[in-house]
């Protein structure tokens, strides 16, 4: 076993104590009850209009809101890391806001919000439906990237069209109040999960924030206020005794979580239902988002090594991102035993965990958690102080780094022997390799929530249709082909979930989907691709994309002016302001 130092946890703040104030809880959903049922009877121009309104009320809020997200997670305001704060934050949420309010028009007009867009086949017989880039503006700032949701095998592009809207196209139906217990780490999920409720479902939502982010629960109300002044949303703070009075409540006729596993089945099952033998106490329906294991698919090739350092920094920023308490971030790295090069990328993203500047994690427990990664595994090494772990799984048995996300900076090694190492046989050994890694990713790791797949463009090229073959065995909500799935949940017209089939008794990642703004019914899972090199390394490798490092990269040097461009312009989307964006882009 080699490892560092672990560092020892900083002294923290106990969480704050909130008192049980039921009567205003029950004013707060008596004031929801009415809001439902007038949203029930406003038309669809009048529900864009009021998200509209709520787009213009954020736009007001999003420099004081990145300012107090970055004060909760210790961020020197000077720091490029700001840029995740823009960009994960008020940048996603006026993206949502916007894409639901286009879609409520275009339902108004009399038309499917998927018109336009021609659906592609999957050799399974699924469609698939291009949400990324969805018109000229998008295709130039998001040059070389794309995003396409996947419907359920076997449904028509009739049924789609004609389906895509959702509870949209229920007018006069009121869907009741969803309670909405949001999660800590990502302050746009809350708004997001709310806007999903509200045009998906015609339901009013109470927000229960997280502690970890009450700091900004002044900002949310600021910002989300013309839905609270319609009475379709209230915003809470609480501990466990307020989400547990909320869930019970019988005006609350839905539950919403975003979190971990273990507060889903305490609310479902109760204190001693872990064996989850006898029925649920929750008597009301409860769709979740709870993480996961995320694997990263190294798939071999010839590369450079300009590709092995900036590959490094990308599955860097998988983990990193947040310091690693992400649901999505990438947890185990799969590695092919032939691969030539095998050596050289490792050293490559072991450089890259040491060199990239150190964050403390912030997140309440993230230190014990990493002392349990530490001492659950044999083979450990440890970087930047101790704030990073990289486990080598050496063994068939199940390992936690395997099963336990740790929300924390551990990443995970799993070399897998599939082929043989001659370069003759060289697509071949690829195809096996992958065959296996997706057959290790399914059975062996927890969760379904996102994958990533790392693959040179003339590895790619070469295994052709068998590539193709191989993601759609891979049964995640969302797939990153050489780009962190993190993006499918800035899309905000891509879905957002578990793979569809989990059940309370066994729920994995979660049940349902949020985001979707074009409301595409029947979905399974969303595929993000983007180059494999940056510009210009990406069009003298064949690849036709001039995007230079993303600015959600970790090491992205100007990621901060890059992602408050980026949100200025989601605010008001407009050509003139794309060169501002791409001259702090390409300093990165």
């Amino acid at each position: 076993m080699t490892t560092g130092n672990i560092a020892q946890p900083h002294a923290r703040l106990g969480a704050p104590a909130y008192p049980l104030d039921t009567v205003r809880l029950d004013d707060a959903i008596t004031s929801l009850g009415s809001g439902v049922r007038a949203w029930a009877d406003m038309s669809l121009a009048q529900r864009s209009r009021l998200l509209e309104r709520t787009h213009e009320s954020i736009a007001r809020n999003v420099t004081r809101w990145t300012r107090t997200a970055a004060d909760i997670k210790g961020v020197d305001p000077e720091s490029q890391l700001v840029g995740e704060e823009w960009m994960s934050g008020p940048y996603a949420a006026l993206a949502g806001f916007s894409s639901a309010a286009a879609s409520l028009r275009r339902l108004a007009a009399g038309s499917s919000p998927v018109d336009g867009i021609e659906p592609a086949k999957t050799a399974g017989g699924r469609l698939t439906w291009k949400v990324l880039p969805a018109d000229l503006l998008e295709s130039v700032l998001f040059h070389g990237f794309s995003a396409r949701v996947w419907t359920l095998p076997g449904v028509t592009a009739e049924e789609v069209r004609t389906g895509a809207g959702l509870g949209a196209r229920q007018l006069g139906r009121a869907g009741g109040i969803s309670l909405v217990l949001g999660a800590g780490n990502i302050t746009s999920i809350g708004p997001l999960d709310v806007l999903t409720e509200l045009i998906a479902h015609n339901r009013a939502s109470l927000l229960k924030i997280n502690p970890s982010l009450a700091p900004l629960l002044s900002v949310y109300r600021e910002a989300l206020g013309p839905l609270i002044d319609a009475d379709l949303l209230r915003i809470v703070q609480g501990g466990a005794e307020v989400g547990q009075y909320l869930s019970e409540h019988p005006d609350i006729s839905h539950v919403h979580i975003t979190g971990s596993i273990t507060t889903h089945d305490r609310i479902v099952w109760g204190e001693h239902g872990s064996d989850h033998s006898d029925a649920p106490v929750l008597g009301k329906p409860i769709t979740s988002e709870l993480g996961g294991v995320s694997p990263i698919i190294v798939v071999p090739g010839a590369w450079s090594k300009a590709d092995l350092r900036f590959q490094a920094e990308n599955i860097a920023t998988m983990r990193l991102h947040n310091a690693g308490h992400n649901c999505i971030a990438a947890q185990t790295i799969i590695i092919d035993a032939h691969w030539s090069q095998r050596d050289e990328f490792l050293h490559a993203l072991k450089d890259a965990l040491e060199r990239i500047d150190s964050r403390t994690p912030w997140y309440a427990g993230s230190q014990n958690r990493l002392h349990q990664a530490a001492a659950d595994h044999e083979n450990v090494e440890s970087f930047s102080h101790g704030q990073r772990l990289l486990v080598t799984i050496d063994s068939d048995q199940p390992a936690d780094v395997e099963t336990t996300e740790y929300f924390a900076a551990v990443l995970g090694i799993k070399i897998i022997s599939a082929g043989n190492s001659t370069a003759e046989h060289r697509s071949e050994n690829s195809a096996a390799f992958l065959r296996s890694a997706v057959d290790y990713a399914n059975d062996r790791l927890a969760g379904t929530l996102g994958a990533n797949v790392i693959i040179a463009p003339g590895t790619h090229k070469a295994l052709g249709s068998r590539f193709d073959a191989e993601i759609e065995r891979l049964r995640y909500g969302s797939i990153g082909i050489n780009v962190w799935t993190g993006l499918a949940f800035l899309t905000p017209k891509a879905t957002w979930g578990a793979f569809p089939g989990h059940s309370l008794k066994d729920v994995q990642s979660g049940i349902g989907v949020v985001h979707n703004m074009l409301l595409i019914p029947q979905t399974e899972r969303t595929v993000v691709s983007g180059p494999f090199r940056p510009f210009p390394r990406s069009v003298l490798g064949g690849e036709f994309s001039l995007f230079p490092k993303p600015p959600w990269f970790v090491t992205a040097r100007s990621a901060a002016r890059t992602g408050r461009a980026l949100t200025e312009f989601a605010a008001s989307p407009s050509w003139a302001k794309l060169p501002s964006i791409f001259f702090h882009a390409f300093q990165a």
